[in-house]
């Protein structure tokens, strides 16, 4: 008899399909027309890239502006864009637009890629996606052209304008503005229109598709909106504003903020507590920020955005659980309560272990860099900030990743690609399926804490 065929579970598409959309990215950028002249590309630097942008991640050996043409650009924004808006939403537009209905396993996958629950409507969640992002983006667009119409051009300040505002919308950080003599977005530092405006954008990216679909069908009634939703925006709304005074404390005297008057200083704190969450923008140079604000920008990347957004990291919803989880511990009582609602301390093991496993991710690259790296510039804190970066998918750099090794860029590659699929669908995606054991050992104990 012949073997039955395997399955491909919706886990391994989901992997699978940001794999392949990453090597297809990085054969086109290996092209000799992607590169300017005088500029040389090889494959890891491709692919270095390619991952980056596709993962929405903004970390890049080259600066954008500088060492890519117009079409290397241009297959980096697509890569931005498909990255952001996830693989399975692009191929069921695809199946959409084709006529076809969709099978189970397509919904699932986008489902799961979307942070969604209900497989009632994947029509309508695919248009909302799709029509919602072309919105904000849009919006974003015609914005930004006011300040880069005048200081560009049309041609060159309409083209920055929309690249700057996908990219902020997807939380990828890429820019164009080296070209420049400037930094990511050093000379708007103190602009409000574009600073806000692309605050603006990474919020909204950064909330989840699902997170806009229940606000609107609530009619922005918060009392109305599921336990995810609310979770995702007080959570959201906390690590935003809570973290601006932090900044503006620690930033206030030091020399990144000097010559800066209050509501200047104001406007950079709140575009710090935005971005490393997790957009890679920045209008304030990371290493000339303090040891207090460097280890608050790490902690910000750490914990990233919401499920089913544009964002990577340990994510808000996840971050949530666990510390409402530590309260009721600490209280001794028996449910995980959020509100009138209670969470199964199955979601918290989940949790849990996404937590370790990104803390491991991070500590076992970290000292990987660090063994394989002999320059002053990777010392264990620009390394650290590099790792948490990547896996956060944020894209900040303390200006390492240019200097790094072949072993290091592709360290760093893994940790972009485990960040953006995530740590719990790739371990689904390559674990081996089991059935749970008849017979169930006795029960013990460990003496903890």
């Amino acid at each position: 008899m012949k073997g039955k065929k395997k399955k491909i579970s919706i886990w391994q598409t989901l992997a699978l399909g940001y794999l392949a959309v990453i090597i297809i990215g990085s054969v086109l950028l290996i092209l000799p027309f992607a590169t300017r002249e005088g500029e040389s590309t090889d494959y890891v630097g491709a692919l270095f890239t390619a991952t980056s942008a596709t993962c929405v991640t903004g970390l890049t050996p080259y600066a954008t502006g500088v060492h890519w043409t117009l079409y290397g650009q241009i297959i980096i924004l697509l890569l931005i864009q498909l990255g952001g808006l996830g693989f399975m939403t692009f191929v069921s537009s695809i199946i959409m637009l084709l006529g076809r209905g969709m099978g189970i396993g397509s919904r699932r996958a986008l489902m799961t890629s979307a942070g969604g629950e209900k497989f009632s409507d994947i029509r309508g969640l695919v248009k909302r996606i799709l029509i919602g992002s072309a919105i904000f983006e849009t919006l974003g667009t015609i914005v930004l052209c006011t300040r880069f119409v005048p200081d560009f051009g049309w041609g060159q300040g309409i083209y920055y304008a929309v690249f700057h505002s996908v990219s902020a919308f997807c939380n990828a950080g890429f820019d164009l503005l080296a070209t420049e003599g400037s930094a990511s977005l050093v000379m708007y530092a103190t602009d409000p229109v574009v600073s806000l405006t692309i605050c603006f954008l990474i919020i909204i990216g950064g909330l989840g598709f699902c997170v806009w679909g229940d606000v609107l069908n609530c009619r922005f009634r918060f009392k109305k909106f599921q336990l995810n939703t609310k979770v995702v925006l007080v959570t959201s709304g906390i690590l935003v504003f809570v973290p601006t005074f932090m900044y503006l404390g620690f930033e206030w005297n030091n020399v990144s903020y000097e010559g800066y008057n209050f509501w200047q200083k104001l406007l950079l704190s709140f575009f710090n507590s935005v971005s490393p969450r997790t957009a890679g923008f920045f209008t304030t140079d990371p290493e000339t920020l303090s040891d207090s604000g460097y280890i608050l920008t790490v902690i910000l990347m750490f914990i990233g955005g919401s499920s089913g957004s544009t964002a990577g990291g340990l994510k808000v919803g996840t971050f949530a659980v666990i510390v409402m989880g530590m309260l009721g511990v600490f209280r001794g009582v028996r449910d995980i309560n959020i509100g009138k609602k209670r969470i199964e301390y199955s979601v918290l093991s989940q949790a849990l272990a996404i937590f370790a496993a990104c803390l491991i991710f991070i500590f076992i690259a970290s000292l990987s860099i660090c063994a394989i790296e002999h320059s002053d510039a990777a010392n264990f804190q620009t390394v650290l900030y590099e790792c948490v970066s990547a896996l956060g998918t944020v894209g900040l750099s303390m200006n390492l990743t240019p200097k790094l090794t072949v072993a290091s860029l592709i360290i760093l590659i893994i940790l972009m690609y485990a960040g953006r699929v995530g740590i719990l669908t790739l371990a689904l995606a390559l674990a081996k399926k089991h059935k749970d054991p008849d017979m169930r050992y006795p029960v013990d104990t460990l003496l903890i804490g």
